[in-house]
């Protein structure tokens, strides 16, 4: 195993677990189907567990979109309280930069692929989807919180993945979140989002009005024995395409994004009466931003070490 490879590991905190949670029990997941726990508790789902494999597939196609958001669908399993992540697989559907929807193709594509996995032993079902959002953190518009909805009502047990490819470049951290949306009827509570999260001024309005239509879900990841040919194979890859792209002019774009963004929302701040939390969350926005240019500063000068040296 590289020692890229190993960093990136330890960054995002990758267990090691056994081979058994590669394990498919078809009959479990028919009880499990037929109970559906889920409708008795808005909240059943907890947390999800992404295999590493899975995990830097959806990393590499989301950067593989650029400035466009990219979609692909995730196959797994439900252990209690969480949504297992094993694989995932990208679907050919046409993106724009701020929004990405399945057309026909793409669920005739779907279909035939769950037909094709069958066919060769792997039993797992689709348990989700996965898009990107470039630039703009994690969280569920409005179009996916309706895509979510139509989801879970039709082929629950599913969750929705978002990546942020730019933010990921720039950090070094996968810099991903997980969700499952409420029903239709259930009671919206007052107050804000649980977690705080840096969204960019023109993306607020989309994120205040969605936000109590979703929870999220702890995630966690996991690597075995299994997928660890795969995974180095695929790692090598990776590599390869971070070399040859230019992260450098990427990050500079996303970190001058950031700090326009950031006077945006200070001269809102002296426009309007604002509260010691508003200000408290652009320094946030400051500190975070400060790190990654550091980080890609850094990321730049090893780059430009490597190949000078070699």
């Amino acid at each position: 195993m590289s020692a890229s490879l190993d960093a990136f590991i330890a960054e995002n905190n990758i267990q090691t677990i056994g081979d058994g949670h590669f394990t498919f029990d078809a009959e479990e997941h028919q009880r499990v189907i037929q109970s559906q726990p889920w409708k008795d508790d808005v909240h059943y789902f907890k947390s999800t567990k992404i295999s590493a494999l899975a995990l830097l597939k959806m990393v590499m196609h989301a950067q593989s979109g650029g400035n466009i958001e990219v979609m692909g669908l995730m196959v797994g399993k439900t252990d209690g309280n969480s949504i297992v992540v094993m694989d995932v697989f990208a679907l050919p559907v046409e993106g724009t930069e701020t929004r990405v929807n399945a057309n026909l193709a793409a669920y005739e594509y779907m279909v035939n692929f769950q037909s094709s996995a069958k066919e060769v032993g792997r039993e797992e079902n689709v348990v989700g989807w996965y898009h990107s959002h470039p630039g703009y953190g994690c969280w569920l518009s409005g179009i996916d919180v309706t895509t979510q909805m139509n989801n879970q009502k039709y082929q629950d047990p599913f969750i929705a993945i978002v990546v942020d490819p730019i933010r990921t470049l720039s950090s070094g951290k996968v810099d991903l979140g997980a969700f499952r949306t409420y029903s239709e009827n259930h009671k919206i509570t007052e107050g804000g989002p649980s977690r705080y999260q840096s969204i960019p001024l023109h993306k607020i309005e989309d994120f205040g009005v969605h936000c109590k239509h979703y929870y999220p879900l702890d995630v966690s990841y996991f690597r075995s024995s299994f997928d660890e040919k795969l995974l180095n194979s695929l790692w090598k890859q990776y590599r390869i395409n971070a070399l040859s792209s230019n992260v450098d002019s990427s990050n500079q774009n996303y970190i001058s994004n950031q700090v326009k963004d950031m006077s945006c929302k200070l001269t809102k701040c002296q426009q309007m009466p604002t509260t010691r939390d508003d200000c408290a969350k652009i320094s946030t926005d400051g500190t975070k931003t400060a790190i990654e240019a550091l980080s890609g500063v850094m990321t730049a000068m090893l780059k430009q070490k490597v190949f000078k040296s070699s």
